[in-house]
């Protein structure tokens, strides 16, 4: 599943009835008809009438509006979390085939359980982290819709602020969830005896494959921004921020019409952070040091230059606004920059000079220069890639480079969308082989503390269903589950 924040949107329902049996009976009215003038059966006219019309007795109907699939503590599950769920995965490429309605199901109950504990174990999920992800998930949802109206009829909602609160609290089960089942593990280690026990209670013929793996280092040369184009976006930001101190204009709209951050221009720049929220320094140093309502002056971070204006303090949370402007490459800096890693490339190649020592001296990106360009996996944390989970258009790079080879020059884009270039070379090759534990202790370590965590989870969960209040309904209690939902004597 994408690492792209991805949203289950809750539906207001009304509940009728009883252990998942929802229906509604329809009895029309009496229908009272006055001064109705009528014949007898000989055609004289009578005075007028009341006529009565008796009920008429529809059967009785069952409309199913939305069934309960099961309460977890105080959270309720609904058949429409469900179907959402599933439908998501459907749109994210999983095969029906690939994970049923019960699956879906026991996952949902075990998130709500750890919810629920998190709660009850006092852990603290901060709201200006929970709004912050709201506002980038809405940002990320206009953009792929075009406006947030066509956002708020997507997701068959009234408004817009009955939608953030619904995400809030979407994002603030998830997030409680991830820290419960972080509070359980986060003491787990494991020793080298049990890596060994571990290893050696895997059969000979069971031993996984390690697939082909790599280190990887990496130069990036960046085109110079002329100090012109910079001064061209600073004052432009001056002019904002004129206009809107001076002339009172609307700093939300500016930040709509010009900011080029994807992630606040459809909400009006708006981010609500606090000192611990995962911004710039410099933007946080700026935006704490302002007053409400106060306008910053422009400055710099990674991502370009900005103006700052807070709308609201609340304790240790503020609620800012900001536009973004990003200075323009030219295309003699592209040139230059494509002429200076093309000589480079044919230096390392001829040897004249070593790969890491280049990458300290001429590398743009700071992450890496210093350890010599060398690359570490984010999902693993070592230096290690397997070939065939890296990016695509990177593994048509180094798949067929043998150690020390470089690649050639392989054009990229920074956040900002700005062209930059790459030279990447293979530090050590490790081929596909079976398990070895002196060759892949470290792997086989991580193995055996995974099966260890996913051991006390299973635990912990176990134990907490039973001290719990757990109601599964309707079909979902014929699922098999890996969790003891039924609560059923073993």
């Amino acid at each position: 599943m994408k690492s792209i924040i991805k949203i289950t949107a809750y539906f207001t329902v009304l509940i009728i009835g009883v252990e998942g049996v929802f229906a509604q009976e329809i009895i029309p009215d009496t229908v009272v008809v006055d001064s109705i003038a009528t014949k007898d059966s000989l055609g004289i006219a009578t005075d007028s009438l009341k006529i009565v019309k008796e009920p008429v007795k529809e059967p009785f109907k069952r409309t199913k509006i939305d069934g309960v699939a099961a309460v977890i503590g105080e959270s309720v599950i609904l058949d429409s979390d469900i179907d959402i769920a599933y439908q998501q995965l459907l749109s994210e490429g999983v095969s029906q085939g690939d994970v049923s309605r019960c699956e879906l199901a026991g996952s949902l109950f075990e998130n709500k359980l750890y919810a629920h504990h998190a709660v009850q174990d006092s852990i603290v999920v901060r709201d200006a982290e929970i709004n912050s992800m709201v506002d980038q998930q809405l940002a990320y949802m206009t953009n792929e819709l075009g406006t947030i109206e066509k956002v708020i009829r997507y997701y068959k909602k009234d408004n817009v602020e009955d939608f953030k609160k619904e995400l809030f609290e979407i994002n603030k089960s998830n997030r409680l969830s991830e820290l419960m089942r972080t509070n359980i593990i986060e003491d787990i280690e494991i020793t080298p005896e049990e890596v060994r026990e571990f290893f050696d209670a895997i059969p000979e013929a069971e031993r996984p494959l390690f697939g082909t793996e790599v280190e990887l280092a990496q130069i990036v040369i960046e085109p110079e921004i002329p100090e012109e184009e910079e001064q061209k976006v600073v004052d432009r930001l001056n002019q904002f921020r004129e206009d809107i101190v001076e002339n009172g204009s609307s700093f939300a709209t500016k930040a709509v019409l010009y900011s080029q951050d994807p992630g606040s221009k459809s909400t009006g720049g708006k981010y609500t952070l606090d000192r611990k929220s995962g911004f710039a320094k410099e933007f946080k140093d700026v935006a704490f040091s302002l007053q409400e309502e106060e306008v910053s002056e422009p400055f710099k971070t990674e991502f370009g230059w900005h103006i700052v204006k807070v709308d609201r303090i609340r304790g240790e949370e503020i609620d800012v606004r900001h536009i973004l402007l990003v200075p323009e490459v030219t295309r003699t800096s592209v040139e230059n920059a494509k002429k200076q890693v093309d000589s480079l490339r044919n230096v390392l190649v001829a040897g004249t000079i070593d790969f890491k020592e280049a990458a300290r001296k001429f590398s743009d990106e700071k992450e890496t220069k210093e350890d010599g360009g060398q690359l570490i996996n984010p999902t693993t944390g070592d230096t290690r890639f397997e070939l065939t989970k890296i990016d695509p258009i990177l593994y048509d790079q180094v798949s067929k480079l043998k150690t020390n080879d470089v690649s050639l020059v392989i054009p990229d884009q920074d956040r900002q969308g700005r062209k930059k270039f790459k030279l990447i070379t293979v530090l050590n090759r490790y081929d596909e082989h079976i398990a070895d534990y002196s060759k892949d202790y470290l792997k086989i370590q991580e193995l055996a503390l995974r099966k260890k965590q996913i051991d006390a989870i299973r635990k912990w969960q176990n134990e907490k269903i039973m001290d719990t209040y757990v109601k599964v309904n309707g079909d979902y209690r014929d699922c098999e589950y890996s969790g003891n939902w039924l609560k059923k004597e073993k």
